[in-house]
């Protein structure tokens, strides 16, 4: 629709005409359930009434609205016609009065990709459940209205759906007559309201708090999953988490949560970790463990309860004006949730896990054509929706980790909280947050903020090291560059850990912290101390860069890396030759050499799943064909070695069971799964639950050793949404021109699959071991990505131009071939056109790392 995507300029001129006084939405969901709509899309009633004042009285606008029909339009009591006014996208508002009432009365389509209203069927027990998902603008796919953030205004919802269904909403909600009405909400933005509704198993709890005033603040709890989750629920742990962090909130925010209950939905088909919908948090159902996982995955959850929590604030109550500033919430819920887990959770190690695996997703977005600064520069709803990345989060909330150095924890905290006062159920700039800040700390955040949020690219930071010659240092100096294309040299401050031997151990024995500033940047302090084997540069992580090493401390850390005692130490050195590994400046086969010695002396472990991940990705895409065989076969006999060493029953005998399966290859190895699986083969402590089989079943069906019958007899087993899910992929990941084929044809010329479904048959589709198989669908991938784009939501869109990019098709024909393909689609759209440059900055980023490798 010419119309749907909503650009900055038009968002901008509507917020200078209007302000909103008000919305009533009626939906009628009985419809969910029962026959479907003939032949179009299953569809459900959806009122609305919007009060809103024009400071242009005459003036014309429009409201948004995605919907398959429109029954009646009125406009302050006159009837428009629904053929004149509305082209599937927007409803023309035409002469204006002072004070407006607009009523529209819409068919809507219940979605199947996540986005709007999303309808799930389970086939476990038949049963209906539906969430709505909005966010960054698809609240138009449920009701009408004026879809941009800056539009705030309270809502009452009220919904109609079958008997038997539990409905809720951001507010309070009771059911009368055969309706669910909901309390009206605080002024909000549109993209944060949300409607859950179906037969789900619901738990509650009560957060209480007396505030400073004496008042004894109450806020209801809870919990929701689809039934057949119910049994994996750990809703206690849930709420443990929950009230943690609305205790530290409350501890350091001083402005009590605002919107009344707090309920949070594990839903289905979730394309999002979670959102923020204020009392109404909705989550990916993957969150409910339904088997054995290690201490990161609940460390994970936590992070994003915890994450979701702090948008309660940062977003919620204080909204950006428009998604050039989206850092003032992404980036400041990631900085607090992983503040929040280390300051009131069990997860004390928590910056570890952002130094190792927040990091990683930032370095790797900040090199990308695409990179922008942490304030970025968005045009329109499609670049709204691929700014979702990781420089708005892990990158921005880096900044304000080192923001917070700069200025203090308690000057940072309490500018935080004039922020809210100030801008309470308001919207804000970047200016607004600063000036804050700038009266809490005395400091003038003018060039910080250029520097760090208005600059894209990452730093790289390296040590030199000039020792005298009694063999003590004489000059430590830390050397900053920067990348042609973003050549900005950033202040930081760092500390600088200097390593040696001891004991076999690798101890720090002296530590600096230091402004570096320019391209070099001498430590005074720490001339005169005894010559180290290892200069840590950024050691505590109290930056954002690349680390990289002399060329003494990298010879260190190739012979004791596990030797180092500290863990974040530790993590940061992985990291760091990990980074390595991409640029190109260290052969994929060290990297994976080190995994191989080293892997097994983690003790963290989320690094060392971190670290099961990047030696899949040295092996599969940076190391040259001719190695790899020989690389799958170390990696596959580590795998088993430690998995057969690993305390049995621990968390660690389970991350190296799953990396096992996924570099198994040999006929032995696929004979121990195949063993492992039918209870013929045992190892000590491991216990084979439903999801670790299907962990087993996917290298047996890609090298097809497991087939359709197998997968079927599985399906059996475990029939449940998750298992279809597996199995799927399973089906998907067979070695079968037949089976790629259908495969391709279901994803790319169909529309019959659910979101969890394209990503679930995209996962199986695209096996390592299958290149050649794969290599006649790299033409027919930019044959077909412009017509997909315009066609498929722009969720699937993303799905099918990032899965099925022909990435193992690594050699410069594809990478001509991307080339070609960007010369000849000049006018695609920018976004579509992002999501190619950045797939192929990844392969050309391979090729090169596969060069090294060869010599």
């Amino acid at each position: 629709m010419p119309g749907e995507n909503l650009t900055r300029d038009e968002a901008r001129e509507r917020a200078a005409l209007l302000s909103v006084d008000g919305y009533e939405v009626a939906l009628d969901l009985r419809s969910a359930v029962g026959g479907e709509d003939g032949d179009g899309p299953r569809t459900f009633r959806s009122v609305t009434t919007v009060r809103f004042r024009c400071n242009e009285p005459g003036a014309a606008t429009f409201a948004d609205l995605i919907a398959p029909s429109v029954t009646s339009v009125s406009l302050n009591g006159r009837d428009l016609d629904p053929g004149q006014v509305f082209d599937g996208s927007r409803i023309l508002l035409e002469d204006l009065a002072a004070e407006n009432e607009l009523v529209v009365d819409a068919r809507c389509a219940y979605s199947r990709t996540g986005e709007g209203l999303h309808r799930f069927v389970d086939p476990e027990d038949g049963e209906v459940y539906l969430y709505t998902q909005y966010e960054p603008a698809d609240a138009r796919r449920v009701f009408a209205g004026f879809e941009q953030p800056d539009l705030k205004a309270p809502y009452r919802f009220e919904v109609r759906a079958p008997e038997g269904w539990t409905v809720w909403s951001n507010g309070a909600g009771e059911r009368t007559d055969g309706v669910w009405r909901f309390a009206e909400t605080k002024p909000i933005s549109t993209y944060i309201t949300c409607v859950v509704a179906g037969p789900y198993h619901y738990v509650t709890d009560l957060y209480e708090r007396t505030l400073e005033d004496g008042t004894r603040l109450r806020i209801p709890l809870g919990a929701l999953c689809r039934k057949g989750l119910a049994p994996y629920f750990d809703a206690e742990d849930v709420f443990l988490v929950t009230k943690q962090g609305l205790d530290f909130f409350h501890d350091h925010f001083d402005y009590p949560y605002p919107f009344g209950k707090y309920d949070q939905a594990f839903v289905p088909e979730y394309n999002l970790g979670a959102m923020e919908n204020p009392g109404l948090v909705t989550f990916r159902e993957e969150f409910i463990f339904r088997g054995k996982v290690t201490r990161a995955s609940y460390e994970s959850r936590a992070n994003v309860v915890l994450h979701e929590m702090a948008h309660m604030w940062f977003g919620d109550l204080v909204t950006m004006e428009w998604w050039d500033d989206l850092w003032l919430k992404e980036s400041f819920a990631d900085f607090m949730g992983a503040f929040a887990l280390v300051g009131a959770t069990r997860f004390t190690d928590g910056w570890i896990t952002f130094a190792n695996r927040r990091k990683a997703w930032a370095y790797r977005a900040d090199q990308l054509p695409s990179t922008h600064p942490v304030t970025a520069d968005i045009r329109d709803l499609q670049d709204a929706k691929l700014n979702f990345d990781g420089i708005t989060y892990a990158k921005g909330a880096s900044v304000l980790k080192q923001l917070v150095a700069y200025v203090g924890q308690d000057a940072f905290l309490e500018g935080a909280r004039r922020y809210f006062k100030r801008h309470a159920y308001g919207n804000t700039r970047l200016g607004d947050l600063l000036s804050a800040l700038e009266e809490t700390s005395g400091r003038d955040l003018g060039a910080w903020a250029r520097g760090w949020l208005q600059t894209a690219g990452v730093n790289s930071l390296t040590p030199q090291v000039l020792l005298s010659t009694e063999g003590r240092v004489d000059e430590l100096a830390v050397v900053q560059e920067a990348a042609e294309s973003h050549p900005e040299l950033r202040p930081h401050r760092v500390a600088v850990g200097l390593y040696r031997r001891e004991d076999d151990r690798l101890v720090r024995y002296a530590r600096a912290e230091a402004d570096v500033d320019g391209a070099r940047t001498v430590v005074p302090e720490l001339a005169g101390e005894q010559a180290p084997e290892l200069v840590l540069v950024n050691d505590d992580d109290l930056t954002y860069c690349k680390i990289r090493f002399d060329a003494t401390s990298l010879a260190t850390l190739r012979e004791h890396l596990g030797a180092m005692t500290d863990p974040l130490a530790r993590a940061l050195c992985w990291s760091a030759l990990w980074n390595m590994t991409r640029d190109a400046l260290l052969p994929a086969a060290d990297f994976i050499d080190l995994v191989v010695r080293f892997g097994r002396r983690e003790s963290d472990i989320g690094v060392l799943q971190m670290l099961h991940a990047w030696a899949g990705s040295a092996l599969v895409h940076y190391s040259p064909a001719s190695w790899r065989p020989r690389g799958e076969e170390q990696l596959a006999r580590t795998a088993l070695r430690d998995l057969r060493a690993a305390e049995p029953g621990s968390e660690h005998q389970l991350a190296w069971a799953r990396f096992y399966a996924t570099v198994a290859s040999a006929p032995d190895d696929l004979d121990l799964l195949r063993g492992l699986l039918e209870g013929t083969d045992k190892i000590d402590g491991l216990e084979v639950d439903q999801e670790l089989r299907w962990t087993f079943l996917e290298p047996l069906a890609a090298h097809g050793a497991a087939d359709e019958s197998v997968l079927a007899a599985e399906l059996a087993r475990d029939d449940t949404a998750s298992g279809k899910r597996h199995q799927i992929r399973c089906l998907a990941a067979r070695p079968s021109q037949a089976v790629k084929a259908q495969a391709w044809a279901q994803v790319v010329e169909s529309d019959s699959l659910s979101n969890a479904l394209v990503e679930a048959t995209i996962a199986g589709f695209t096996q390592s071991s299958q290149r050649e198989l794969l290599a006649p669908y790299a033409p027919k991938y930019f044959e077909v990505i412009e017509r997909v784009w315009t066609q498929r939501s722009i969720q699937i869109g993303m799905d099918v131009v990032r899965g099925l990019f022909p990435a193992l098709q690594d050699a410069p024909a594809t990478l001509g071939a991307t080339d070609a393909w960007l010369a000849a689609h000049e006018g695609a759209a920018p976004a579509l056109r992002r999501l190619v440059l950045e797939a192929r900055d990844d392969l050309a980023r391979a090729l090169r790392a596969q060069a090294l490798a060869n010599g």
